[in-house]
């Protein structure tokens, strides 16, 4: 559900920010004075197609980079080592030997209990690095779960590690994700580009057990992505970092399929019930104009709402004044309500009017 709601805030930002562009696109290409294009025309739809893509595939670049940012952030074994991924045992310890050596907190000539704590705490991580890249069984989970599996107890072999890793990790998220999209099948909330979303999601299934059951790193790592990164200057890429990255760019495509499934118009369905192909038409154009005047509802609604972000005495203050508006102006404005009113208090007073009818 976490998800789902996050993908709702996500899809009222690229709105929003697709409303904006929209709206400063036509401020500059417009003279003053001119029209501008109306919700519901042709050429009104035709530029908020085209922004809103291109908001999506900018947010679709800016997932993926923001993942592959926290992931060099926070490095891997290989990177701490200052080793290559193909490196063998003897290599791996001999430079952890090095490193050691400079970096032991006990070489450290200083008092300074934050430098001592920050020495120590490098130490234990090329240690850790090094008891892990040097035991085989260990670094074939490290490469295909990253550092969660130094949390797993009780796995002496290749097998233990798989059955844990798909236990704790994929398990869960599989379950989860498909979980959701079933719910998803059986609401009309997102229901465009339903799919694609089926399609990628077991795409990325298939990628994740070809990617953990392999002996070897994936050729996808090997001949294609790592070589490309290379030329980039980019560091190469684990396969537990390949699956992060992959599983983001999934989640942002399930959004990306549902909001440009509904840019393309759809062929007018054939008459079956004697409508004319003009009433077909206008149908199809009353229903753009009603996605259009929804989604405009949607954008002013976010922006007077803005203010009260994060304020909840405001907003039910907000609230009550709205109920109180509705009650005021709109039920008691109402003639048959007024009359029974009048006929009420006709009752319980004598002599009072018969009704208010107006």
């Amino acid at each position: 559900m976490e998800r789902v709601y996050r993908s709702s805030n996500v899809l009222h930002f690229i709105q929003l920010v697709t409303g904006w562009i929209q709206a400063i696109y036509y401020g500059i290409t417009i003279r003053a004075g001119d029209p501008k294009p109306q919700p519901g025309t042709p050429r009104y739809q035709k530029h908020r197609g085209r922004i809103h893509t291109t908001v999506i595939i900018a947010y679709l670049l800016y997932t993926i980079y923001e993942a592959d940012f926290w992931l060099r952030q926070e490095g891997d074994f290989y990177q701490i080592l200052g080793v290559s991924h193909d490196s063998d045992e003897k290599k791996i310890k001999s430079r952890f030997r090095r490193l050691a050596a400079l970096y032991h907190p006990d070489k450290l000539v200083t008092d300074s209990a934050s430098d001592i704590l920050a020495a120590e705490t490098h130490f234990v991580s090329l240690k850790q690095a090094q008891d892990t890249l040097s035991d085989p069984i260990k670094r074939f989970a490290y490469e295909r779960f990253g550092p969660d599996m130094l949390k797993w107890q009780h796995c002496s072999s290749i097998g233990d590690y798989l059955s844990r890793g798909l236990q704790l990790v994929q398990g869960p998220l599989w379950a989860g994700t498909i979980s959701v999209m079933i719910l998803l099948s059986f609401t009309s909330y997102l229901q465009a580009g339903r799919f694609w979303r089926y399609f990628f999601f077991g795409a990325l299934l298939v990628l994740e057990m070809h990617t953990i059951t392999r002996p070897k790193h994936t050729p996808i790592l090997t001949n294609v992505l790592n070589p490309v990164l290379d030329l980039m200057q980019h560091p190469p890429l684990l396969p537990f970092q390949l699956l992060t990255l992959a599983r983001k760019a999934t989640f942002t495509l399930f959004i990306a399929f549902s909001q440009l499934s509904g840019l393309f118009p759809q062929p007018p369905p054939t008459s079956t019930n004697g409508n004319s192909p003009q009433e077909l038409q206008q149908l199809v154009r009353l229903e753009q104009v009603a996605k259009s005047s929804e989604a405009e509802a949607n954008r002013l609604l976010t922006m007077d709402m803005a203010p009260f972000v994060g304020d909840e005495h405001g907003t039910n203050e907000l609230r009550g004044r709205i109920r109180e508006w509705l009650v005021n102006n709109t039920i008691r404005a109402d003639p048959e309500v007024r009359d029974a009113m009048g006929r009420a208090l006709g009752r319980r007073r004598a002599g009072a009017p018969p009704g208010a009818r107006t």
